[in-house]
C-alpha cells in the first residue's frame, strides 16, 4: 500500500504583539527604574536584621568613607542648585555658570568651600578622582552665617533642609568608618534638632 504524502505548508507567526509587548515593558521600566548614582568612595554597609526601608524621594544623602570623609547627594537637581547658591552666598563665593554646571553634574558633592573653586577648574575627567581626597569638614567655621559655631557640614544640611523641609536624612557609613566619626555626624545633626534619620545598612536574614 501506497505511503500518503501530507502537503509541507510553511508555518506563519505574526511576531507583531510580541514586539508591542517587549516596547511596552522596556517602556515601563525605563519609567520607573530609579538609577544609582555614582559614588566617590566604595562603601561596604555593616550588616543589619533591620527591614526598614529608606524613601526613594526628597533624600538627603550622607556618604561616609571609611577613612572619615563625608560626601553629600539630593536627588533633585534643583534642591541642589538652590542648596549650593545658599552655602556659596554664606561664604562669598561667586560660581560662574560652567563652574555650577560642573558641580551639578557631580553625582555627590564633598570639597571644602575653600577648595572648590581649585576642585572644580580641573577637567572633568580628573574630578572622580579627586574628590577622593577631599571630604566636607565637621570643624566649626567663622561665623559666615552669624552661628560661629556650626561647621560646614551642619551649614550643607541646614541649607538643603531650608531649600526642602520634607528632605529625610539617610546617613550611609562604611562598616570599617571608625565609631568617633559617625558618632560626630549624628551630634551635629542633634545640635541641629534633626534627630530623625535613616542609618542604611545590607539586610541579613535573623537566624532562628
Amino acid at each position: 500500500m501506497g505511503k500518503v504524502k501530507i502537503a509541507k505548508k510553511d508555518v506563519w507567526i505574526d511576531m507583531t504583539p510580541m514586539s508591542d509587548v517587549m516596547v511596552l515593558l522596556l517602556t515601563f521600566f525605563m519609567l520607573t527604574s530609579t538609577f544609582v548614582k555614582q559614588e566617590p568612595v566604595k562603601v561596604n554597609t555593616p550588616g543589619s536584621v533591620s527591614e526598614i526601608k529608606v524613601p526613594e524621594k526628597n533624600v538627603l544623602s550622607i556618604l561616609v568613607s571609611n577613612d572619615g570623609k563625608i560626601f553629600m547627594s539630593m536627588d533633585k537637581t534643583t534642591d541642589v542648585q538652590t542648596t549650593l547658591e545658599d552655602v556659596a552666598g554664606q561664604f562669598g563665593l561667586s560660581l560662574s555658570p560652567a563652574e555650577e554646571k560642573k558641580f551639578l553634574n557631580d553625582p555627590m558633592w564633598g570639597v571644602p568651600m575653600n577648595d572648590l573653586k581649585g576642585y572644580l577648574a580641573l577637567p572633568k575627567t580628573e574630578m572622580p578622582v579627586a574628590i577622593k581626597k577631599y571630604g566636607i569638614p565637621t570643624d566649626s567655621v567663622p561665623g559666615k552665617t552669624g552661628d560661629a559655631a556650626m561647621s560646614e557640614f551642619q551649614i550643607w544640611v541646614k541649607a538643603a533642609k531650608n531649600t526642602n523641609p520634607d528632605a529625610k536624612i539617610a546617613i550611609k557609613a562604611d562598616e570599617k568608618t571608625p565609631y568617633r566619626i559617625v558618632k560626630k555626624i549624628m551630634s551635629e545633626l542633634q545640635d541641629m534638632n534633626e534627630n530623625r534619620y535613616y542609618l542604611i545598612t545590607q539586610y541579613k536574614k535573623q537566624e532562628d
